[in-house]
């Protein structure tokens, strides 16, 4: 299933029903009242949130959702049906906004969750609700109120406890799969992920978690480069970043350097993710050429007060400490 996390749709809600003009019209009644019956009512245009869903596909191909116009009055005072609403089923964690203002109208962060993003017409009034003592035989009735209509931009955010962050085959594909189920592509070439993978984790006793890998990330992200920035806004759930680095001859070798850049990126983007709690870990200890820089590389981190955790994705070393720190993190008050 390919991962959509954007769409524009045109949504408009249906008009309420005319309402009737209409006499009584019977052979012993002579002077019969008006009996115009009122019109129904338009259905409304419903975003609701589905666990069930992960993408928004469906939509993007699929950009045109009305509502239909509620029946007609009619005579004896016969109430035009109510249309049905129109509800259309999206991830949980959708932001909804109207395309042309940019007001956001929901952000349905449950499952279950609702946003009316077009209410249906009124049904317009029959010619009986007129009738008054001084005007006993009104020949008019409304015509139903039509129902609003708007282009609306659907954007989806993960919702992730965690995030894995770094550049390129540092090894975050590797790190979601060690300790969750998620099973991601994994390859020795640049943006082996093209689309957010999430997994939960479950360590020891402790209440599991969510945790997300982030691609794409490479100097000029925010402005476009690479993959873009398409996928930055899927951090701005997170509660905690893990900055996975990799210091070895597959990696630039600077960690620090590498630290700042992808950090330059997030802060570009929105700078509230540069207050986001964030823990650094250095990956592929496993590989000789990384344990021989490791201490030099970890002394630039200290001097900055930073605590960075020495693992190995790939055999499982050093997973233990970074996970009771993921989870001391994400106890404490954000």
């Amino acid at each position: 299933m390919k991962f959509i996390d954007e769409a524009k749709i045109y949504v408009k809600a249906g008009g309420g029903g005319r309402g009737c003009v209409s006499f009584r019209r019977e052979k012993y009644v002579p002077k019969g009242g008006p009996n115009g019956g009122d019109g129904g009512d338009g259905g409304d245009v419903i975003i609701a949130a589905s666990g069930s869903k992960r993408t928004l596909l469906d939509l993007k191909f699929n950009p045109r959702h009305e509502a239909k116009r509620g029946g007609h009055g009619s005579g004896s005072n016969k109430k035009g049906k109510d249309s049905s609403d129109v509800v259309i089923s999206v991830p949980v964690g959708t932001v909804i906004t109207d395309a042309e203002t940019g007001d956001v109208l929901g952000d349905l962060t449950k499952d279950g969750e609702i946003c009316i993003v077009a209410r249906g017409g009124i049904g317009g009034k029959g010619n009986a609700f007129f009738a008054t003592a001084t005007h006993q035989a009104p020949r008019f009735a409304q015509e139903g109120i039509e129902g609003e209509e708007r282009w609306i931009k659907l954007e989806l955010k993960l919702l992730a406890d965690v995030g894995i962050i770094g550049f390129p085959n540092v090894g975050k594909s590797t790190l979601i799969s060690r300790v969750s189920a998620a099973r991601p592509k994994i390859a020795d070439y640049p943006f082996t992920t093209l689309t957010p993978n999430l997994g939960v984790v479950k360590f020891r006793n402790a209440e599991p978690f969510v945790i997300a890998d982030i691609p794409g990330l490479i100097e000029g992200a925010h402005k476009g480069l690479g993959l873009g920035q398409r996928f930055l806004r899927h951090i701005e759930r997170t509660a905690v970043l893990v900055h996975l680095l990799d210091i070895s001859e597959e990696g630039s070798g600077n960690a620090w350097k590498d630290y700042e850049t992808i950090n330059a990126e997030l802060g570009r983007f929105k700078k509230a993710l540069l207050g986001k709690a964030q823990l650094v870990a250095f990956n592929k200890i496993d590989l000789p050429v990384t344990r021989e820089r490791i201490k030099t590389e970890m002394e630039q981190f200290h001097k900055k007060g930073i605590e960075v955790f020495p693992v190995s994705a790939a055999t499982g070393e050093g997973m233990e400490a970074l996970l009771k720190a993921i989870l001391k993190t994400l106890r404490e008050p954000q």
